[in-house]
């Protein structure tokens, strides 16, 4: 090994000599060709998953509050038995539309004896006006015992903080009626299945209607308290109690015709939406 500079072969020649910076022992020219050019010949057929076909373009996905849905909730479908007599209740809404927009039908009235004894019908348009809330305008129609009534309505529905479901409406009728309706509701979960639900409903006119036994002003006022199970939350039977209590005009109509200003009704029922 005399005389062998470091680096040397054995044979004298630098261990580098002759190869240029980059070089790969000779692919540098095959690195090339991926570059670009020609595929070769084995590649893969881009289309062998369509068969050659192209498709077009792909059209743009709709999001959710660009399509049309549909609910219906039957809240209350119930049977009330009160101190002198027994009525049979339904309050039920549906809709369909968007988000934003949609139609809005409200239905609630009650039999006695077999008849209609009030019914009152509301289609309405409806319009979200900022997060869980909704103004809405529209008709209202009033059928049942006595002459039939139609009104204008003007109201707001929504979730209110900590969770109270509001909906008040204000009605403009014929020959100068006015009314204002305001219903409210809790639900408080004792546990995931059992429910008890306060509610309250009130009602003022602006106008004496003898037709129907109501006066002006504080009309009516109704306290309940249900106590439901969800098998499913679709469908819920429960019990409850609620009291009635008239006020003013309307309670002078009532002593006249015999009838109770207030009552204690039992309740039994059933819940339902889809």
């Amino acid at each position: 090994m005399q005389g062998m500079q470091h680096g040397d072969t054995p044979g004298g020649k630098p261990a580098m000599q002759g190869m240029q910076h980059g070089d790969g022992g000779g692919d540098h020219g095959a690195m090339q060709g991926m570059q670009g050019g020609s595929a070769p010949p084995d590649a893969r057929d881009p289309h062998a998953y369509s068969g050659g076909k192209t498709f077009g373009a792909i059209p743009r996905p709709r999001l959710g509050d660009e399509q049309n849905f549909a609910s219906l909730l039957v809240d209350r479908l119930e049977y009330l038995q009160g101190q002198d007599n027994a009525f049979k209740v339904y309050d039920a809404q549906a809709w369909f539309g968007r988000d934003y927009d949609r139609a809005v039908l409200k239905a609630e009235g009650g039999f006695e004896g077999g008849r209609l004894a009030d019914a009152r019908t509301e289609l309405l348009w409806s319009h979200a006006v900022a997060s869980f809330w909704d103004v809405q305008g529209g008709l209202r129609y009033d059928s049942g015992l006595g002459a039939d009534r139609k009104w204008l309505a003007f109201g707001i529905q929504g979730l209110a903080p900590y969770w109270f479901e509001v909906d008040a409406a204000a009605y403009i009728g014929e020959s100068g009626r006015t009314a204002l309706r305001v219903e409210g509701e809790y639900e408080l979960l004792l546990t995931q299945k059992l429910i008890l639900q306060p509610r309250i409903e009130v009602n003022f006119y602006g106008k004496s209607d003898p037709v129907h036994e109501i006066g002006s002003g504080f009309g009516n006022a109704t306290i309940g308290l249900r106590l439901r199970y969800e098998i499913r939350r679709e469908f819920a039977p429960y019990v409850g109690v609620q009291w009635i209590r008239l006020n003013g005009e309307t309670a002078d109509f009532a002593r006249a015709e015999g009838v109770r200003t207030s009552d204690t009704q039992w309740v039994a029922g059933l819940r339902i939406w889809f």
